[in-house]
């Protein structure tokens, strides 16, 4: 794909929606934080029932950690792997206290020392609350990525490495969150909605569906 293709689809991806943002609810970084450590394989709908409930009793790292492990299960207990991931979180509210004065780190270092924590999460947090431009590759961006020859890649981090290299720098701060987006409501897995796509010309998908 060459550069003024990926120009046209990040200008319409922007003129579609100018302000993208996460569906993760939020308010503060740690907040956002913890959202992000309890979405992986869990999806943003359910993530939100749960901290719609954990997040007025308890919302910093010392509150938290009072509620200790069994006690953050309560609240979690919806959501996939939510055992591992109530331990992570505890040792993460414990590691922000003691070694961050119970703030999240605006370092890619430090966030992912933290437990629960790994490269996309970490971009993420660095994106959405710190404004970084960084580009977390998931499923969704991954899929999207590799079908319409974008950035193609065979794991996520090649992928990312090339979005951040192909991507025009007007648009790195919210590449992120339309390419989210479009792999999650247009780009699906099973069968992607191109009639409806606002990419359809531009993309290099071969097995294009219109229905």
């Amino acid at each position: 794909m060459n550069p003024a293709k990926r120009q046209q689809i990040f200008a319409r991806l922007q003129a579609a929606d100018p302000a993208p943002t996460t569906e993760l609810h939020y308010s503060t970084p740690f907040e956002l934080l913890i959202a992000v450590i309890l979405s992986a394989q869990a999806t943003d709908v359910g993530v939100n029932k749960a901290t719609a409930k954990l997040y007025p009793k308890a919302n910093t790292p010392e509150k938290i950690l009072k509620l200790g492990v069994d006690g953050l299960k309560e609240y979690i207990k919806t959501i996939g792997l939510f055992n591992s991931k109530a331990e992570n979180i505890i040792k993460t509210c414990r590691m922000l206290i003691e070694l961050h004065g119970s703030q999240v780190p605006e370092s890619r270092e430090a966030l992912e020392a933290l437990p629960g924590v790994g490269r996309k999460t970490a971009n993420v947090v660095l994106n959405t609350a710190f404004g970084h431009p960084t580009i977390a590759v998931d499923t969704h961006i991954f899929r999207v990525s590799n079908r319409t020859k974008l950035a193609p890649g065979k794991d996520v981090v090649e992928v990312e490495r090339k979005l951040e290299k192909f991507t025009p720098v007007e648009y790195k701060q919210d590449a992120h969150h339309w390419l989210i987006l479009h792999g999650r409501y247009t780009c699906i897995a099973r069968k992607p909605r191109c009639g409806s796509c606002i990419i359809e010309d531009l993309c290099e998908y071969k097995d294009k569906i219109f229905e």
